[in-house]
C-alpha cells in the first residue's frame, strides 16, 4: 500500500503556479520499494504525480531517498510530470532494403616509410642519432635502412637482426656516406 514518506514543502512551477510536494512510496515487489513525487496545486485542482523516480531495496532506503531530495531535483520532477514525454508508435515498419549489414571494411595498409631521416639527425651529432634510433622499433629501423639505401642486406635478413645491430648498421653507413661526401642534404633536410 502506498504511503507518504516525506513532506517536501512547496515548489513553484515555471508558469508561476505553486504546488505542495509529497514524496510517496510503495512496495514494488516482495523486496523492493519504489518512490515518486506528488504535486498538489496550492489553489486547488487535480494532483499530478511523477513517474517512478527511484527503486530502492527496502522501505527505509526509500524514506532516506525522499529525505535527501534537493529543490533542483523536485523542480525537474515537476517539469517531467507537467510535460511528460510522449512516445509515438511507428505506423508501419518498412521492409529492409538489404538482407544483412554491409560487409566488413577492408583496410589497406599504407606502405611502411621511415619515420626519420638519419642524415638530418646525424648533422646534430652522432649521439643524437643513436638516441633517436634506440627509441625506435626494429620495423622502423629496417624502414630507415631500406628507404635511405643504407645496406645491401636483403630486407628479410634485416628483419632477423636485433635492434642494436640495426642501429649500428645505420650509424656506420650514415657516417661513411657523410665522410665520403656521398650525402647531399635536400632542401627540407637543411
Amino acid at each position: 500500500m502506498a504511503e507518504v514518506l516525506h513532506d517536501l514543502g512547496r515548489v513553484i512551477a515555471a508558469d508561476g503556479k505553486t504546488y505542495h510536494v509529497r514524496a510517496c512510496g510503495s512496495p514494488l515487489d516482495d523486496i523492493r520499494w519504489q518512490g515518486w513525487l506528488e504535486f498538489e496545486p496550492a489553489d486547488g485542482g487535480e494532483t499530478i504525480r511523477s513517474g517512478r523516480e527511484t527503486t530502492q531495496p527496502n522501505r527505509a532506503d526509500t524514506i532516506y531517498w525522499a529525505s535527501g531530495l534537493s529543490l533542483v531535483y523536485i523542480e525537474g520532477a515537476l517539469n517531467r510530470a507537467l510535460n511528460p514525454l510522449v512516445l509515438t508508435v511507428a505506423e508501419a515498419l518498412a521492409e529492409p532494403v538489404f538482407d544483412g549489414p554491409a560487409p566488413p571494411v577492408r583496410v589497406r595498409e599504407a606502405p611502411d616509410t621511415s619515420v626519420l631521416n638519419p642524415f638530418s639527425v646525424y648533422r646534430k651529432g652522432e649521439a643524437v642519432l643513436r638516441d633517436q634510433l634506440h627509441a625506435l622499433s626494429a620495423r622502423h629501423l629496417v624502414n630507415i635502412i631500406r628507404d635511405h639505401q643504407l645496406s645491401e642486406v636483403p630486407v628479410d635478413d634485416l628483419n632477423t637482426m636485433a635492434e642494436a645491430e640495426l642501429v649500428e648498421l645505420i650509424v656506420a653507413n650514415v657516417r661513411i656516406a657523410v665522410n665520403q661526401g656521398a650525402y647531399v642534404p635536400k632542401v627540407d633536410d637543411a
